[in-house]
């Protein structure tokens, strides 16, 4: 009774959680358009470019046009991919329909340096997105399409996005003059990173493999000197055939240059493979040794 208890608050906790985010992403999201993009006339990739570029001609209301615009890839997303995504995207796509408008009659400072509009813009963008992207729900349409198109014509959902951009970007140009075009090219490859960052972290850790003839001697000194758990892996060699025993960790970045000074002290011709971790789930082994 008590198991079950905890687990419903746990799943309520979570959704409110999802739910806050995808409320704050779009948020974030629709301050970037509106106080740094869409007065500079600087747009973004995707449907929310073609619904600023469409709002300039027509002078239809901005975030109005993001919605219609988005609706028949909600209907394309829950046949491919789920009624679960569905809805959290439709949640997200409406309230960064209503923040644009919120903010829009608000009439939020805002500055007339390009450079500054697409630097500011382009991290304040990347981070609401990333923040709906990582509760699993999305912002732009486009997304859903390229996914589809992806598996019926074979290229990645990458290159699809990509060569949508390339059209939006060239209507773009067209539209607003081609150095503003350029702009918005910088904003989407700056929002594309922060966003990169939103869901793998800034603390990304390192995970380490080492060849040597004296793995158990390494392994020790690891687990002594830095109380990090060691798992060793058994290989062969190609070329000798001979039997060779792999170390296996995950550190951290602080802990990467102590690692490999314990490593080179022991055996100078050890190698070493480093490879960024971007999460890792479980607690750390202390105070003993797997062996695989």
């Amino acid at each position: 009774m008590v198991e079950q208890f905890s687990s419903r608050r746990e799943a309520i906790f979570n959704f409110l959680k999802k739910i806050f985010f995808l409320t704050l992403g779009p948020f974030i999201a629709a301050f970037a358009l509106e106080v740094f993009l869409v007065p500079n006339n600087i747009i973004d990739g995707g449907i929310v470019g073609i619904s600023i570029i469409t709002s300039f001609l027509t002078k239809i209301n901005l975030g109005l046009l993001i919605f219609i615009i988005n609706i028949p890839f909600f209907f394309l997303a829950f046949n491919k991919i789920g009624k679960k995504f569905v809805l959290q995207t439709f949640y997200a796509i409406g309230m960064l329909s209503l923040a644009i408008n919120l903010f829009s009659t608000h009439h939020l400072p805002t500055t007339n340096d390009l450079l500054l509009s697409t630097v500011f813009g382009g991290i304040i963008l990347g981070t609401g997105v990333g923040l709906v992207l990582k509760n699993e729900g999305s912002l732009d349409g486009t997304e859903i399409m390229s996914l589809v198109l992806s598996k019926k014509f074979g290229f990645s959902v990458g290159e699809w996005i990509m060569l949508f951009n390339i059209f939006i970007y060239g209507a773009a140009g067209l539209v607003f003059g081609w150095n503003r075009a350029m702009y918005a090219v910088l904003t989407y490859f700056i929002a594309f990173r922060v966003i990169d960052v939103v869901l793998e972290g800034l603390n990304s850790a390192k995970s380490i493999r080492v060849i040597s003839d004296k793995s158990y001697e390494i392994g020790k000194e690891l687990l002594e000197k830095l109380d990090i758990g060691v798992t060793y892996l058994k290989g062969i060699g190609a070329y000798s055939g001979a039997d060779k025993t792999l170390i296996y960790c995950v550190v951290s970045r602080l802990e990467l240059a102590k690692m490999k000074e314990i490593i080179k002290n022991i055996d100078p011709n050890a190698f070493i493979s480093i490879v960024d971790v971007h999460e890792a789930y479980g607690g750390r082994t202390r105070g003993s040794i797997d062996k695989i």
